[in-house]
């Protein structure tokens, strides 16, 4: 259940008309870690157990990506969405992501809610060493196909999206949630619960990309990144710092490439090529 119909009112050129719009549910989950309250996620319901896997490989609260934990969805609402979802973790196989101290509310709109630090930084030092190219001119095409997934979108306008595809551009997985973070969440688990993390060499995002979103996005290994609008500046300094390939504005036969762009593979000579503007 993507979306709920809500009756409106809507005024136009000194008009008005009765009208039923579909919009995007949002509702919590709140996850439970060996019988403890652990964090409360707004999301929009569907694709539960992907969004929670891939939450705990990019918080870093399980160390090995292979690792499955016990999970179990637990306690419907009266509209049949689960409420809450338990997991059992042994000890040994919890990481440093679970010791972070947590408020218990993390919203849709903002994937550092909930945390009383900015980051755990310990990563820094490593980079994603991609020796493969992109053909720039292959972008415009992947969003294209983002697009076509994006069902709830074109029935509520609500949605964000992320998409992974491979090197040659074919499309793995997409997922769609009113939460940016939790769209590639959703996308990363799928593709860990899928085997086919290794797989995935491009990263597509149909907003904006903050520093997260990178941070996530390189700790599931995928060297190129691309948003349809701005990233922040926190997110080029950690796209450069980690070895991403950063595209913003990708859109209208545009793109914006801010890091790495000796990965790019086109016939314009690359100090031709637009790495700096904004739009």
């Amino acid at each position: 259940m993507a979306t709920r119909k809500y009756q409106a009112q809507k005024f136009e050129s000194n008009s008005m008309k009765k009208a039923v719009d579909a919009l995007t549910v949002e509702e919590a989950l709140q996850i439970n870690i060996n019988k403890k309250p652990f964090t409360v996620s707004m999301r929009t319901p569907g694709d539960d157990i992907s969004l929670v896997r891939g939450m705990l490989h990019s918080e870093g609260i399980i160390k090995k990506p292979h690792f499955i934990p016990d999970l179990i969805l637990k306690k419907e609402n009266e509209d049949g969405i689960v409420t809450v979802v338990n997991l059992t973790i042994p000890t040994e196989e919890l990481g440093e992501g679970y010791s972070n101290s947590r408020t218990l509310l993390s919203v849709s709109s903002c994937g550092i809610c909930g945390k009383t630090e900015l980051a755990d930084l310990s990563f820094i030092g490593k980079t994603i060493d991609e020796e493969k190219k992109i053909d720039v001119n292959l972008l415009n095409g992947l969003f294209d196909k983002m697009n076509a997934q994006q069902h709830s979108f074109h029935q509520s306008g609500g949605t964000h999206a992320a998409t992974a595809f491979t090197i040659q551009g074919e499309l793995l997985f997409a997922m769609e949630d009113i939460g940016r973070h939790n769209a590639v969440d959703k996308v990363i688990g799928k593709l860990i619960l899928s085997e086919k993390l290794k797989k995935a060499s491009i990263l597509t995002v149909s907003g904006r990309v903050s520093y997260e979103i990178v941070i996530k996005c390189f700790k599931a290994g995928i060297p190129f990144l691309a948003a349809v609008s701005a990233p922040s500046s926190l997110a080029v300094d950690y796209a450069k710092e980690l070895g991403i390939t950063l595209f913003a504005f990708c859109r209208d036969n545009r793109a914006t490439c801010y890091s790495n762009p000796q990965r790019i593979k086109t016939t314009i000579p690359l100090h031709n090529l637009d790495t700096k503007a904004s739009s």
